[in-house]
């Protein structure tokens, strides 16, 4: 929150000759002093929510990577709170994103697989049933504006102007290719299959538009200029990078500075890191130039861990990558920032979700924010603060629904099942979940195993087919992409 400095009034002497018409003047101008000041350290605070794609959980300076720099990403962490135990909902980009804009568990809604591109589609994406973090914050007057990838539906009415964005610059797919010169598909009707859709104009609202930068400098810069525009207002950016997700493209810029990395993958993925870092750094400067940093809560993290074997990613000490709900797949390099309301330099260890960044926004907008479902995420500032010495969450869940996997994590135990198997790992001792424990606690394995099973049982089964189905979906909607005859 800004800081208020009060003013130092020299004491006025009450006489007979000061006129009543005085009095009311002095008063009227400290009433609008007071009414400035106050409306400074009122006004809802903001959020900044910068979400990396396909990042590394060992990726970044706070976790300890040495050959890709990242001091902007870093000085999140830096000022703000390291979360060592930091997770998602799911170990793949769309689903993990539904979770975490609407603070629930995607699989209570059926957001169970990854969403192919279908813009004729309504039902292939968020459901309408749902409110995101943006439309919660509508009744605050909150100006919310989402950047970059989107993902959750290419149907007109799943985008992010009627999801409860003011604005959106980016694409609805679920990748995209990084040089303007690749995008050559002048809508999504162009589109003849799934990864085609990679080669769209970007949009802004929905008007298709010509860029010319490099993608991750064009939502960067976008960034900044929409914080630049609504800094009046209470605002919520949503920086949904692309990178460092395939295809591995990095512009000289940025691969220069990589020239030491002698894995050409790695080099690529590095300098695409880079190109994230960069942008932060000019996110954070605007709130900083603007006199805003104060006032706005900044989030970082990743949308799953990274696929080691796609991009030269490197998830560190955890075993597995995307796709696994091993740590590899659901721990992600996480951070948060909020200048005089969390202790820079902060390391918390309890586990969290990203399903808590709904939660604690919404909290700081008591008695203005209406949900429309319960959620379940948790407001995490009275645990960073002291005045909640608990843990934020007893169990945490993942489901993996087509695979049959199920996963939870209590206190330091994760427990895992796929069909008739299951493994008991003790996160504190092994980070790697090398060892299993089940034939040693049966009786606690057992426990968990029900406790999963009754959090499953409140789930939903898949309500769209995900890219698993791509063929079949195909033969069932031949009209895919086909231009609706009103356009």
């Amino acid at each position: 929150m800004s800081k208020v400095v009060s003013a130092q009034l020299s004491p006025i002497r009450i006489t007979s000759k000061v006129s009543r018409q005085v009095l009311l003047f002095i008063g009227c101008l400290c009433f609008a002093a007071c009414g400035d000041q106050a409306g400074q350290t009122d006004q809802a605070p903001n959020l900044v929510l910068i979400l990396a794609d396909d990042l590394g959980y060992a990726d970044v300076g706070f976790n300890g990577c040495e050959d890709i720099p990242t001091p902007n990403i870093d000085r999140i962490a830096k000022e703000g709170v390291i979360f060592s135990n930091g997770y998602v909902t799911w170990a793949a980009c769309g689903p993990s994103r539904a979770g975490m804009i609407t603070g629930r568990y995607q699989d209570r809604f059926g957001f169970s697989r990854n969403p192919l591109f279908a813009p004729n589609d309504p039902n292939m994406g968020l459901p309408l049933s749902e409110q995101t973090l943006a439309e919660a914050l509508q009744s605050a007057h909150y100006k919310s504006v989402a950047i970059g990838k989107w993902h959750l539906g290419a149907h007109p009415t799943q985008r992010p102007l009627e999801r409860g964005f003011t604005d959106f610059f980016g694409f609805l797919t679920g990748g995209h290719r990084y040089f303007p010169e690749d995008w050559t598909l002048a809508d999504e009707y162009e589109v003849a299959s799934q990864y085609q859709a990679y080669r769209t104009k970007l949009l802004r609202n929905e008007n298709r538009i010509e860029e010319e930068e490099y993608l991750t400098d064009a939502l960067s810069r976008e960034a900044a200029q929409y914080i630049d525009k609504y800094q009046e207002d209470p605002f919520f950016i949503y920086l949904a990078y692309n990178a460092p997700h395939a295809p591995l493209q990095a512009s000289s810029k940025y691969l220069e500075r990589f020239e030491h990395i002698e894995n050409r993958k790695r080099k690529i993925y590095a300098a695409m890191v880079s190109s994230i870092d960069d942008g932060v750094g000019r996110v954070l400067d605007q709130l900083d130039s603007l006199g805003l940093s104060d006032n706005t809560l900044v989030v970082f993290l990743s949308d799953n861990g990274g696929p080691e074997r796609v991009n030269a990613s490197d998830n560190g000490p955890l075993r597995g990558q995307k796709g696994d709900l091993f740590e590899g797949g659901i721990r992600v390099p996480f951070a948060m920032r909020w200048t005089g309301k969390i202790s820079a330099g902060t390391q918390y260890d309890q586990p969290i979700s990203a399903l808590d960044i709904f939660a604690t926004i919404v909290a700081q907008n008591s008695g203005q924010v209406k949900l429309k479902h319960s959620i379940d995420g948790v407001n995490l500032l009275p645990y960073l603060s002291g005045e909640k010495t608990g843990v934020p969450h007893d169990q945490l869940f993942w489901r993996r629904h087509d695979q049959g996997k199920l996963a939870m994590r209590q206190g330091d135990l994760k427990f895992q099942t796929r069909d008739t198997s299951s493994f008991l790992f003790n996160l504190k001792n092994d980070l790697g979940e090398e060892t299993d424990l089940v034939g040693q606690e049966p009786e606690k394995a057992q426990e968990l195993r029900l406790a999963q099973e009754q959090w499953n049982s409140q789930m939903m089964d898949p309500v769209f087919m995900g890219l698993a189905f791509d063929s079949i979906y195909n033969v069932l909607h031949p009209d895919r992409f086909t231009r609706p005859e009103s356009q």
